[in-house]
C-alpha cells in the first residue's frame, strides 16, 4: 500500500496584507523584568548571593565546622591539603554559580590528574573539573571543564598557568517523583574564560570516581570545593538562585 503524503498549506500574507496586521498584538508589556546591575571585575551582580569576596570564610564550612584553607591578602583562599574540601552553608537548587580559580604555579614533577586538581560540586553531588591541562594530558571526561567522568568539554580553555580563571555556570537541579524515581536529569552548562565547554548537558547521576552514575533523590544542596592535595586557589564566588 502507497503512503500518501499530506502537505499543509500556510498562507503567505503579501506586503500589503501584513501592513494591515495592528503590530501591538504582539506586544507584551507585563511582566517587566527586574532591573539588576551588572557584575564588575569584582563585585557581584546586585541581586546575587555573595559566598566569598575576600576578606572572611563566614559563609563556608568544613571538617569540623572549621575552614582551614589560608585566606590571602590578595583576597582569595588556597586549598590547605590534607584539611578537607569545604561547602556553603547555604544550600541551592538551580543556580547561576560565578568564580575564580587557579593552578599553582609549580608543577615540577607533577602531571596528569596530580596537577592543579581541584572540583566543583553543584548541590554536593555533581562535579566540574578544575585541573592544570596546559600541556599536560589526561582523560578527556577528566580534564579541566569537564563534567567529571561524564562529559568531554566543547574545548581546552584555559589561560597560563598560575593565572586566573573564570567559570560561569548555569545549573538545573533534577527532579523526582514521589517514588523517589528521577523524572527529569539535571542540566549544565558550562563557560570557561568565556567559552562554552558544556552545553545544557544532562547530567546522569552524581560523580562517581568508579562504575557508571545512578540517581538518588535529593532535596538542595551545598556548592562544595574540593580538596585534591593541590594549591589551588578562589576567589570572587557569587551565586544567583534560578527558577526551576
Amino acid at each position: 500500500m502507497k503512503k500518501l503524503a499530506i502537505f499543509i498549506l500556510v498562507p503567505v500574507l503579501s506586503f500589503a496584507q501584513e501592513k494591515t496586521i495592528d503590530p501591538k498584538l504582539t506586544e507584551v508589556w507585563e511582566p517587566q523584568p527586574p532591573k539588576v546591575v551588572p557584575a564588575t571585575k569584582y563585585k557581584a551582580p546586585s541581586d546575587a548571593i555573595v559566598l566569598f569576596d575576600g576578606t572572611n570564610f563566614d559563609q563556608w564550612s568544613g571538617k569540623n565546622n572549621t575552614v582551614s584553607w589560608a585566606l590571602n591578602p590578595d583576597g582569595s583562599m588556597t586549598v590547605q591539603p590534607k584539611t578537607g574540601g569545604i561547602k556553603s552553608k547555604k544550600e541551592f537548587g538551580s543556580i547561576q554559580l560565578h568564580l575564580e580559580w587557579k593552578s599553582p604555579i609549580d608543577i615540577v614533577g607533577k602531571k596528569g590528574q596530580k596537577r592543579g586538581n581541584s572540583g566543583v560540586f553543584l548541590q554536593g553531588r555533581y562535579e566540574i573539573q578544575v585541573l592544570d591541562n596546559n600541556n599536560n594530558t589526561t582523560y578527556a571526561n577528566g580534564q579541566v571543564g569537564s563534567v567529571y567522568k561524564q562529559s568531554i568539554p566543547l574545548a581546552m580553555a584555559s589561560v597560563p598557568t598560575g593565572e586566573w580563571n573564570t567559570y560561569d555556570i548555569i545549573y538545573h537541579q533534577p527532579k523526582f517523583n514521589a517514588q523517589g524515581t528521577v523524572v527529569k536529569k539535571a542540566t549544565v552548562t558550562v563557560l570557561h574564560n568565556g567559552i562554552l565547554v558544556q552545553d545544557h548537558f544532562e547530567i546522569q547521576g552524581p560523580t562517581v570516581f568508579r562504575g557508571k552514575p545512578s540517581y538518588k533523590a535529593h532535596g538542595k544542596g551545598a556548592i562544595f570545593l574540593q580538596d585534591h592535595g593541590d594549591l589551588v586557589s578562589y576567589r570572587n564566588i557569587w551565586v544567583r538562585e534560578l527558577k526551576d
